[in-house]
């Protein structure tokens, strides 16, 4: 599929496998079955939305806090009677005021090495994602804000529940990655602490990034975890569906 450049970066469209083109979309993938991710949905245009109407997407689970969820300046306007089609729900992955995690994750969750202590010290809130997936209506893409580490744990257990083996799922992030990344090149926004990386420095970051994913992956076992953690057979069965399993 082809996906447009981040707003502002032009007209130019970049094709790579497995990117989802609804307009204005920023680090907007495929996951598995009718389940997608992505960067902020403020992002999306009216033309967006309706593409993701189009396509299937009813739900839109939001991982951001409360006090990260606001529309900015940049952002394209889209009327209320376009976002009414879709059910939002909001299901943060962490309490940015937990103590441990902001020692654990600072300035915040931002690296697959602190997914395992993420799901450690909010078994719950991750397990909460995972009911919202079983519950939703239609297809359901999942955000956070840059569509990378929250979005990319959520994403890793979903493929993995799903039966993608590894490569998959290592492929999976380092799109989200390079996905981000180059939106950090082209954005009129700066963000308050990334920039955008050259290969030579991307490259072993990303090769770090990809071991600690795939030892969360196996340490985790997404079906154990959320078992264990109040996710029922039912709702198992239900997030299976959409993943087309």
């Amino acid at each position: 599929m082809t996906i447009p450049d981040a707003p502002g970066s032009g007209s130019q469209r970049v094709s790579m496998p497995g990117a989802v083109a609804w307009d204005g979309a920023v680090n907007a993938w495929h996951a598995a079955g009718s389940v997608f991710r992505m960067g902020r949905r403020e992002w999306l245009t009216e033309a967006g939305w309706q593409q993701a109407y189009d396509g299937g997407i009813r739900t839109v689970i939001d991982l951001r806090n409360p006090d990260e969820i606001r529309r900015r300046a940049t952002d394209p306007l889209v009327s209320a009677q376009t976002l009414a089609a879709f059910d939002v729900v909001h299901a943060p992955t962490e309490d940015p005021a937990n103590s441990e995690f902001r020692e654990l994750c600072v300035p915040y969750l931002n690296h697959p090495a602190s997914y395992a202590d993420n799901a450690r010290i909010f078994p719950g809130k991750l397990a909460a994602v995972f009911k919202a997936v079983a519950a939703a209506r239609g297809g359901v893409v999942i955000h956070c804000s840059a569509g990378r580490d929250r979005s990319g744990m959520i994403a890793a257990m979903l493929q993995d529940l799903a039966g993608a083996g590894e490569d998959a799922i290592a492929a999976g992030y380092e799109r989200a990655v390079r996905g981000i990344n180059e939106h950090h090149r082209v954005s009129g926004v700066p963000h308050p602490h990334e920039r955008y990386l050259p290969e030579e420095v991307l490259a072993p970051l990303l090769e770090a990034r990809l071991d600690s994913l795939l030892r969360f992956v196996r340490s985790v076992k997404a079906e154990e975890f959320l078992r264990h953690n109040g996710v029922t057979e039912p709702e198992l069965a239900a997030i299976r569906a959409k993943l087309g399993r």
